[in-house]
Formats: C-alpha cells, structure tokens, sequence
C-alpha cells in the first residue's frame, strides 16, 4: 500500500472509532464557545457547536493557504489520527516532529492578505548593516527540527507551520488566536510590573534613535506550569508613547503550551501597532510580515538545545531598517534572511525606533494564589554564569548610518528579582553582554 492509501485508511478507521464512541457514549459536557475547555456547568448544544466548528474551519481556510508540498512524517500521522485511542489507554507516544509544514507559493502567503499589500511579492535583500559579518559556510545549517535531514521547501516557496483545529481550541478565542494577551500599555515591557502577571528580565537602552539590533542568544526549554503561561527570550526593537499607540516588532524563541500546544522552544516574530489590542500576530498568523526564506519555518522548534552543565547552542538575531525602502528586514542565525516588516504596517517604526530590549519574559497566572514555578531561561539565577544560566552576548545596534555599533548606555532591570534576576557585563570576547532567568517559585518567590 503506498503511503497516500495509508493516510485514506487510517483517517476512515480513526473516523468510525470516533463515530463508535460518540454514538455510543453519553455526552456530560460541551466546548466552551471561548476557551475550549470542557465546563460541567454546561449543556451540550449541537447546532452551537456545529456553528463553532464551521468558524474554525472557515479560519483553518484563512490561515493554511493551498501548498505545492507537505513535509510530514506517516509516523506522525499515525500518532495524530490515533491520538484520542493512546489518551484512552493512558499511553502517550512521542513524534520525532510536533510540525507539519506547507511548502506555499511566496506571494500567496498570509501577507499579500493585507490591504496595503495585496498583490505584491516578496523583495530582493536589501543592504546588511555596516560591520556586520557572516560566518562562510553557515547559511546552509539546519536549526529546526522538521529539516534535520536536510529538507526543504522548493524556490519560489516559504515553510508555514499548518495550524490545527486543536491550536485554535487552545486559544482564550478565536479572536484572540495567534496573540499576545492585552494588558495594560504602561506595562508592556520593562516598567515595573507588580500588578502585572507579566514579569521581565531585560536589558534595554532608550534615548537615541535606533534603526535595528542584533544579539546572540542560548536556547534552553523552560518548564511552563500551566496552558496559559509561557516563558520566552527576544529583542524588542519599540517606538511610540507605551499608550495605546506603541509598535514593536519582536523576535526570539517561546515555549508556549497555548500555542503550539508542546513544551519544546520555538524561533517566534511579532509584531503590534496598538499596544497589543488588535493588530499583530505571532508568526505568519496574520498578514503582516512577508517571509523570503524557503529553509526557515517561523513557529517551528529549533535543535539542538542548551543543556544544564554541558553544551550550549545559541542563535544569532539581526533586525534592522532598509535604508532604500524602509521595511524592518529580520536575519536568523548567521547570513540567513528570514524575511520583513513592511514599514506601511507601522505609524512610529515607519520612522526609526526609539528604545531596545533584550531579554526574558514569562506570564505568572498565580496558580492556587502562590508564584508560578515557570522558569526563565535556563531555569537558574545568572550569578550560576556559563553553562547554567541563560544569556544574551555582543548585543549591538544599528544607527541612523545604518552601521551596526555597541550600545553606550545599556542598562538591566528584573521586575521580580528574587523571581529571576539578570546581571550585565562586558568583555573582549562577548562585547556587552548579560546572564538572566530564574526558577520561579522558590523560598523567596513565595
């Protein structure tokens, strides 16, 4: 049997089983029509839930656009078609790849949605920053799980990470699927967030006017308590008064068990117009960003990770300002060009930015009224120092001359530091740099 007759067979007896057991078995609960989550208090509504399934296909439609090729492992769906039967039984199987990913021409992609953007296509790279090297021989490696054995998508396409009805289920709504949270604009980012359940660990430096940044960071998997928290480390690259007018594009790596629906880190963008209210996604979740790569899938894993005591793997992140057009280009690892913001998303970035952030932010829901044991970074205080803790080195801007220079006046702050602390330094070797994160919960983060 060739492997489309197996995908048809597995699907049509995964289906019966499903129909066995609905039609058989007495149904006590029902979907929340905005969580997701089965609440007791409820009535099953079937034409209520059939209305809620026909909105998150019409959605999948919007964000799985049709693909000239799939990269997908049978095992895996197998382990998906048959999930609910392991649950049943108690057995969890491991996938050697949470993600399927869609090889979709490049100007059929969720930007050219975008009324300001409709009908384009990707542009040419622009100019690097002044003083930026690449390292000969790297734009070839692999730094995601799904092209370890050398896959990729054909040229003239870009890797999107398929959305699931599950990921959107996940979700606070269907509205607020593929975004961050609101929260109050004054505690976006690094103010003092004591009222916040957004807590930070970050370098910053404000007062100049700021056409990019870059910086190297390790990757670790923090333990994340609970589906709606996640712990993540990026640049923040901002402009606007911290009102309801604050832009700021984003990139790094995030566990998030809401979105993605795993423990494992993931490379993650985002971006936002109105201090998260109701433009700007994650990832390719909206229109917006306008991806040029056919190697990198935004939302996928990354490997290797950094291990506790052992070996550490980190990745390199540039953003900057095109001098020529003005769009805010985005380079992962070293000389791979993901792709751009085009700067008709923005009001303040259409201009050049006017603060930078470097570090680690987790979400502290309070779980039974005590401090989350989510972990930052490594999991450890950064006075541990290489190996243990989590870092961000050679950090850099980029200025009005489009020449990549150190910072001059870098500052570090944690909100909560007997939570997860951060101390900078600098050296030859690291430039500036700084250790951060923490394990939460301790005896004094009660």
């Amino acid at each position: 049997m060739d492997a489309s007759g197996l995908r048809i067979s597995t699907a049509v007896f995964a289906v019966s089983i499903i129909y066995l057991l609905v039609c058989t078995c007495p149904v006590s609960s029902s979907i929340s029509p905005d969580s997701g989550v089965p609440s007791a208090n409820q009535t099953f509504n079937v034409g209520e839930e059939l209305k809620k399934l026909r909105r998150i296909r019409a959605h999948l439609k919007k964000f799985n656009k049709p693909s000239v090729r799939t990269i997908q492992a049978i095992l895996k769906f197998l382990l998906r078609s048959l999930s609910f039967l392991f649950l049943l039984f108690g057995f969890r199987p491991q996938s050697p790849d949470g993600d399927v990913i869609d090889c979709v021409l490049s100007h059929l992609q969720p930007a050219f949605d975008h009324p300001k953007l409709r009908g384009g296509r990707p542009l040419d790279p622009p100019e690097r920053p002044k003083g930026h090297n690449t390292e000969p021989g790297t734009e070839a490696q692999n730094f995601q799980s799904w092209n370890m054995r050398g896959e990729s998508c054909p040229e003239g396409t870009v890797p999107i990470r398929r959305v699931t009805e599950a990921d959107i289920l996940r979700a606070s709504s269907l509205a607020r699927f593929g975004r961050k949270a609101r929260r109050p604009a004054l505690r976006v980012v690094r103010r003092d967030t004591t009222s916040s359940s957004h807590e930070h660990a970050v370098g910053y430096m404000s007062g100049e006017q700021y056409y990019g940044a870059k910086s190297s960071l390790n990757v670790w998997a923090p333990f994340v308590n609970n589906r709606n928290e996640f712990s993540l480390s990026q640049m923040w690259v901002i402009s606007g008064s911290f009102g309801e007018d604050l832009n700021t594009i984003e990139a790094g790596w995030q566990v998030s068990p809401e979105l993605y629906g795993d423990l494992r880190p993931r490379f993650f963008t985002y971006w936002t117009t109105d201090a998260y209210q109701t433009t700007g996604c994650y990832n390719l979740l909206c229109s917006g960003f306008v991806q040029t790569n056919n190697r990198i899938a935004i939302g996928a894993a990354i490997s290797p990770i950094s291990t506790y005591n052992g070996g550490q793997f980190d990745i390199s992140l540039l953003v900057w300002k095109d001098p020529k057009h003005g769009n805010w280009w985005l380079e992962f690892g070293s000389g791979v060009l993901v792709g751009y913001w085009p700067s008709v998303l923005f009001s303040h970035l259409a201009d050049h930015a006017s603060m930078v952030q470097f570090g680690g932010e987790i979400v502290n829901t309070r779980p039974y009224g005590i401090h989350t044991n989510t972990q930052m970074g490594s999991g450890h205080f950064s006075d541990q120092g290489f190996g243990k803790s989590s870092y961000f080195r050679n950090l850099q801007v980029v200025d009005w001359d489009n020449n990549l220079i150190p910072p001059t006046n870098l500052r570090v702050v944690a909100d909560h530091p007997n939570c997860y602390n951060i101390q900078g330094g600098i050296n030859r070797v690291w430039g500036n740099y700084f250790y951060y994160g923490g394990p939460g919960k301790n005896a004094r983060c009660p």
